[in-house]
């Protein structure tokens, strides 16, 4: 120990997070210099159907204890070491950020230290710039909640397409229930749809709705689950046909941006961003044109506290932060609102 904190962080900043804006509860630790002392997620998987809100919060509030204990552990540091404490401040679920804001002022007040609230979506960006060192992408940010494609331009990240209606996450996952695949820690529906899509063959004609910039899955979900009752194609083809019908729309709103913004990366993150399937048809894209494509590691493109960590930092370094009396959530804080004034710096 040094001047009672750890040499490896001595001289540095760290910040603790927590991350709660849907069915994951995480924690992560980060110095400003970019290290991720730990990144702890505890997710809540329903028994049936999607997230329940009320419920989500209870597993949030019930492990919140043991996920912080154990991401300090899996840093190595102590509470009186910690020089900042972020939040997932918005979007998301409202019982669930509430919750995780709860933590976050515990923690800041306990610590005597700045709280700093940071947008989901800006986080997401931030962390999978850091991890694959990409430096002004295109990012395409797909999960349960969100289908965005984004890039900065003149102090803020914008939204140059997105979802009209439900989240392309939202759409598999719906999907993948109707089909019988059942939701398990480590693996969620969107892997178990990805594995016997592999198998199939045909490509069943379903609905592709790209509308300018923007994108709707409601039609494909519809159809799909229609084909899926009549019983008339296999389980194989559907899986794979409904996959290859809502990325194709991803890739082509993407690709569109990326000549729009002549941008020479694309990052791709999210939870459906672990997809390989997804991946090989935007590396595909990135090649076709000669920029780097940027798969964030599943790790960091779940929602998770690293990311929100980092973020904080990020936020902290240029005077943001957010008194207590202020830290009330933001369920439809829109990653455009945010003033991300360090990433021009």
């Amino acid at each position: 120990m040094v001047g009672g904190l750890s040499k490896q962080i001595s001289n540095k900043k760290v910040c603790i997070a927590v991350e709660s804006t849907a069915d994951d509860f995480g924690v992560g630790i980060a110095t400003d210099e970019g290290e991720i002392l730990a990144n702890v997620i505890n997710p809540y998987i329903p028994e049936t159907g999607g997230i329940h809100p009320r419920e989500a919060a209870r597993h949030h509030a019930t492990v919140a204890g043991d996920v912080i204990n154990e991401a300090f552990q899996e840093a190595g540091i102590k509470p009186r070491e910690i020089d900042i404490v972020a939040f997932s401040q918005g979007p998301g679920l409202g019982p669930c950020l509430r919750t995780g804001a709860t933590s976050a002022r515990v923690l800041a007040s306990t610590l005597n230290v700045p709280l700093v609230g940071v947008n989901h979506c800006v986080a997401h960006i931030e962390i999978g710039k850091l991890v694959t060192g990409a430096k002004d992408p295109i990012t395409l940010y797909v999960s349960g909640g969100n289908t965005i494609v984004t890039a900065f331009d003149a102090g803020r990240y914008r939204v140059f397409g997105e979802t009209l209606d439900i989240a392309v996450g939202n759409c598999l996952d719906i999907f993948a229930r109707e089909v019988g695949f059942v939701q398990r820690k480590g693996e969620p529906l969107g892997a178990s749809l990805e594995k016997v899509a592999r198998k199939g063959k045909k490509l069943i004609n379903l609905p592709y709705s790209v509308k300018g910039m923007d994108l709707s899955f409601s039609g494909l979900l519809t159809a799909s689950v229609r084909l899926l009752k009549s019983k008339k194609y296999l389980i194989e083809d559907l899986c794979f046909s409904v996959q290859e019908m809502a990325f194709s729309m991803l890739v082509e709103v993407t690709e569109r941006a990326l000549a729009h913004t002549e941008k020479d990366e694309i990052l791709l993150t999210g939870g459906v961003g672990a997809n390989k399937r997804l991946q090989n048809m935007l590396e595909s894209v990135a090649n076709d044109h000669g920029r780097r494509f940027c798969a964030v590691p599943k790790q960091f493109a779940l929602d998770n506290g690293a990311m929100i960590a980092w973020t904080g930092i990020l936020a902290y370094r240029h005077g943001i932060t957010t008194p207590l009396e202020k830290s009330y959530v933001h369920l439809k804080w829109r990653l455009e609102e945010v003033d991300a004034i360090w990433v021009e710096e």
